[in-house]
């Protein structure tokens, strides 16, 4: 087993134990810390140990969490093992946020999409969280149940279901999120973990920072019903309240974090 460079307190009691993707920053970061909130520790990656990764796994232990953080591309399917070493925390893992997306390598007509464009993009949004909801779940079920809920969270988009010809790349690979949950949740109910997806809507990243403007216009008129931008917090609070078990009878769902965005109107 590999081993992560673990931070934290190294209390030996055991707390649950999360594994987030992408967390250096974003979405992520307030995953992360959000779970940190609820109890759990937390393992994650981002392609590097930058500054900004300093500073979640920083946050992390001023939330009193033990953590371990992993560099590398979740494209790379033999990186995976190592992902899964975030056992080590406590024995067990108990939960799998898949959070790390790209964005279209470049926005433009779907006509011109270029293939190498496309794998990309479904590599890391789509290949990736199935193949290490698969690992995850197979390190479930070789376990026995434990005091913790066990879930599997995937975070998909708005673009799941709301079609954006200039991004077509980003918008197929979240649409496959969905039935990826499903499947999830059918396979794995009785053994009692369940499967999410969580929507976000328009949401305040450094992925939307370069197209802020337009969105602050869009927004202004009407296009979110709650009238404001959804914050990283608004899906880490989301996320923490499914991987704690607040719902315990329900599975295969998604959760809209968009403020009513989704909802059509006549």
């Amino acid at each position: 087993m590999a081993v992560l460079d673990a931070g934290g307190d190294g209390r030996a009691d055991a707390r649950p134990v999360a594994l987030v993707t992408g967390m250096g920053r974003g979405i992520g970061r307030a995953i992360a810390w959000a779970l940190a909130d609820a109890g759990f520790d937390v393992a994650g990656c981002d392609l590097a140990r930058d500054a900004e990764a300093e500073a979640t796994l920083d946050g992390l232990a001023r939330r009193g969490a033990r953590a371990a953080f992993v560099a590398c591309d979740v494209a790379e399917l033999d990186r995976h093992a190592a992902l899964l070493a975030a056992r080590a925390l406590s024995g067990r893992l108990d939960c799998l946020v898949s959070n790390a997306g790209v964005p279209a390598v470049r926005r433009g007509d779907l006509l011109e999409l270029r293939p190498e464009d496309f794998d990309r993009v479904m590599a890391v949004n789509l290949r990736a969280p199935f193949f290490l909801a698969q690992a995850v779940a197979r390190s479930m079920l070789a376990d026995a149940p434990g005091a913790a809920p066990r879930s599997i969270v995937t975070v998909s988009s708005i673009s799941a279901t709301h079609a954006s010809p200039e991004r077509a790349e980003y918008c197929l690979s979240k649409s496959a999120l969905p039935m990826m949950t499903r499947l999830l949740a059918l396979r794995l109910a009785a053994a009692g973990i369940a499967a999410w997806e969580v929507r976000p809507g328009i949401v305040r990243t450094p992925m939307t920072a370069p197209v802020a403007a337009r969105y602050d216009a869009a927004i202004a008129d009407g296009l979110v019903p709650a009238g404001r931008w959804g914050e990283a917090a608004d899906v880490g609070r989301t996320v923490a309240a499914l991987a704690t078990g607040a719902l315990p009878f329900a599975t295969g769902e998604a959760v809209h974090v968009d403020g009513g965005l989704h909802v059509a109107r006549l």
